[in-house]
C-alpha cells in the first residue's frame, strides 16, 4: 500500500512587510562614540562625534533618538570601566534601544572577546551594531566572522602601541629624559621647568612622620597624629589612609633618587599591574632632585621597617596568624623566649585589687606547653631595672662600646670576594659587547657560516649574563654597606649623646640603645645593646 505525501503549502517571505512594521513605529537608534585620551585634540574630536550622530540620527525620519553614550579619556581594551557604554548595554536589555551606530569595530572595542560577546548578546535581543567604517551589521549571523577579524586587528593595533608606548618609556628611562610626575606625591610640586620643587610646609610633615616612626611610632600611630592635627592629604582630605603613610615612607623620591619601573602592566587587555621583583629592568636615578629627608634617614627607616617585618611572632588570634607589631612599649619587639625564640607580650593582672603588668612568652600564652616548656614570666618592674642595670654597664666605658661598634662595622664592610672589575668597568664592557651584538645581527644576515655566528652569539650572551650577576653583587652589597653605616652611625650617635647613667626607664633611650632582650631564666636576662656589647643581667626579687 503506497501512503500518500504529506500535503506542503509554501507561504512565501514578506520581508518589505517587517520593515514596514519597523519604518511605521520608527527604529529607536543610539549611537555610542569614544576617545582614548583626555588630551585637548582628542577632546574636540569626541564633541564632534557627539554632534555627528546627534545630526545623523535626528535627521533620518526613519529613526528616533535613543541616546548617545560617550565615554571621553576611557581606554577600549575593557568595558570594566566604561560606564556610558555598560549604561547602553543595560538599556538594551530592557528594550529600550533598537539599532546602535558607531564609527568602527575599533570604537566600539579593542578586545576581540569583548566585541564578539556584546554583538552576540545583543543579537539575541535583536539589537544590530552598525559599524560604519567596515560597512558591517552585526545582524546577519554571517556577519561574525568579518567582526572577529575585524576585532583581531584592532586588539592587534592596541597591543602593538602599548608596546611602542612601553619601549619609548624605558628608552627614556634608560638615558634619563623621561618625564617623572609628582602631582600625586605629597611634599612635592613642579616648577615652571617641569623639575621637582620642595612644598615647605608638607615637606615638614614629611620629615615629623620619618622621625616619629625612626622613634618607634606605629603607622596606625602616624595616622592618629595627621588625623589629630587636621593635616589635609595631597588630595586635600583629612582621611589618611595606612597605605598612603606607608607609600611615604618607602618611596625613595623623598630622598631625592627615582626608581623607575618598580611595577608593570602584564598585558593591554588585563590591565593587571604587579609588582617588579626582577622581571623586568629597572632604572636608578640618583640625585634626581633635592631630597626632603637624607639618605642616612630614608635607609634608616628601610631598615627599621624590615626589622619591624622581621620580627613579627606567630600568633592564633591574629587573622593572618602573625602578630601586629605595637609601638607603645619598647620591649614589645625586643623581648625573646630564650627557650622558643618567639617574643614577650605584655599583660595586665588584677590580683586581690593589686595591678600587676608582666611579660609572657607569646607561644606559652597561645598554645600552653605545645612548643614552649620552660619560658618564665617576668614581672616589668624588676625586667626594666635589669634592663637599665645592664645598659650602664655597658655605658660606664664609653671608649671601649665604641671600639665594639667599629669593629663590628670593619667585619660588616669587608670587601665583596671575587670581584675584580669597578661598576664603570662593568658598564663600559656591556656597552662593548652591545656593539658587538649589533654588528654581529648585520652581518648575520649574509654570512654563509651560521655556525660561526651562532656561537659568538652565545659567546656575547655568556659574557653578558656573568657581567650583569657581577653588577648585580656588587649593587647590593653596596647597599647592604649603606645600610650598616647608617645603622652604626645611629648606634654611636645615641651612644655618645647618652648619659653615663640612666636612673629612669624612657621608652625611646631604651628603643635607641637595646637591640635586643634574650630571656634566660627566671632570674637572668641577656641584653644586647645595638651592634655592640652583650651583658648578662641578673633580675632582682
Amino acid at each position: 500500500m503506497n501512503e500518500e505525501k504529506p500535503r506542503v503549502i509554501i507561504i512565501p517571505a514578506k520581508p518589505e512587510l517587517a520593515q514596514e512594521a519597523a519604518v511605521k513605529r520608527q527604529l529607536r537608534v543610539a549611537a555610542y562614540c569614544r576617545v582614548s585620551t583626555e588630551e585637548e585634540e582628542q577632546a574636540s574630536s569626541y564633541e564632534a562625534q557627539c554632534q555627528y550622530y546627534t545630526d545623523k540620527i535626528m535627521s533620518n525620519k526613519e529613526w528616533t533618538m535613543a541616546g548617545i553614550f560617550a565615554d571621553e579619556g576611557i581606554s577600549g581594551t575593557s568595558t570594566k570601566k566604561r560606564t556610558e557604554f555598560l549604561r547602553m548595554i543595560r538599556q538594551c536589555r530592557q528594550k529600550k534601544i533598537d539599532l546602535i551606530l558607531t564609527k568602527s569595530i575599533q570604537r566600539f572595542a579593542r578586545n576581540t572577546l569583548d566585541c564578539i560577546n556584546y554583538t552576540r548578546i545583543l543579537r539575541q535581543l535583536g539589537i544590530g551594531v552598525l559599524f560604519e567604517k567596515e560597512n558591517i551589521n552585526s545582524l546577519p549571523p554571517d556577519s561574525e566572522f568579518m567582526i572577529t577579524m575585524y576585532g583581531a586587528m584592532a586588539q592587534s593595533e592596541s597591543e602593538s602601541i602599548s608596546g611602542n608606548i612601553r619601549r619609548g618609556r624605558q628608552m627614556h628611562a634608560k638615558v634619563g629624559t623621561l618625564k617623572i610626575p609628582c602631582h600625586w606625591l605629597y611634599g612635592y610640586k613642579k616648577d615652571a621647568d617641569g623639575k621637582f620643587c620642595i612644598i615647605p610646609e608638607q615637606a615638614e610633615v614629611v620629615r615629623e612622620i620619618y622621625e616619629r616612626y625612626k622613634d618607634g611610632a606605629s603607622l596606625r600611630n602616624l595616622k592618629d597624629w595627621l588625623e589629630g592635627n587636621q593635616i589635609k592629604t595631597v588630595l586635600g582630605t583629612a582621611d589618611w589612609s595606612i597605605s598612603v603613610i606607608k607609600g611615604i615612607l618607602t618611596n625613595e623620591k623623598y630622598c631625592g633618587d627615582v626608581l623607575l619601573q618598580k611595577t608593570f602592566c602584564t598585558d593591554v587587555i588585563s590591565k593587571k599591574i604587579v609588582k617588579n621583583i626582577g622581571q623586568m629592568t629597572q632604572y636608578y636615578m640618583p640625585d634626581h632632585h633635592e631630597g626632603i629627608v637624607s639618605k642616612e634617614q630614608y635607609q634608616a627607616v628601610q631598615a627599621e621597617m624590615a626589622r619591624r617585618g622581621a620580627l613579627r611572632s606567630p600568633s592564633k588570634q591574629a587573622v593572618t596568624g602573625r602578630s601586629c607589631y605595637t609601638s607603645k612599649y619598647a620591649l614589645s619587639d625586643r623581648v625573646f623566649c630564650g627557650e622558643c625564640g618567639t617574643l614577650y607580650r605584655r599583660k595586665t593582672r588584677n590580683i586581690k585589687g593589686n595591678i600587676y603588668h608582666e611579660w609572657r612568652c607569646i607561644s606559652r600564652l597561645e598554645y600552653g606547653k605545645k612548643y614552649c616548656h620552660e619560658s618564665p614570666t617576668l614581672r616589668e618592674i624588676p625586667l626594666q631595672n635589669a634592663i637599665l642595670a645592664a645598659i650602664n654597664s655597658a655605658m660606664s666605658n664609653k671608649p671601649a662600646l665604641l671600639d665594639h661598634i667599629r669593629n663590628a662595622v670593619s667585619l660588616e664592610l669587608l670587601p665583596v670576594q671575587g670581584q675584580t672589575m669597578s661598576l664603570a668597568d662593568i658598564e663600559r664592557r656591556l656597552a662593548q659587547l652591545d656593539e658587538q651584538f649589533q654588528s654581529l645581527l648585520v652581518k648575520v644576515i649574509d654570512a654563509d657560516d651560521k655556525e660561526a655566528c651562532n656561537a659568538q652569539f652565545a659567546e656575547i650572551f655568556a659574557e653578558q649574563t656573568s657581567l650583569k650577576k657581577q653588577k648585580e653583587t656588587i649593587l647590593q652589597s653596596s647597599m647592604d654597606t649603606d645600610r650598616v653605616c647608617t645603622r652604626m652611625k645611629q648606634a654611636e650617635e645615641a651612644i655618645e649623646s647618652a648619659a653615663s647613667t640612666i636612673t629612669e626607664w624612657k621608652e625611646n633611650a631604651v628603643r635607641q640603645i637595646v637591640e635586643r632582650v634574650t630571656v634566660l631564666s627566671t632570674d637572668e636576662i641577656l641584653v644586647q645593646i645595638k651592634d655592640g656589647a652583650e651583658i648578662k643581667q641578673r633580675l632582682e626579687r
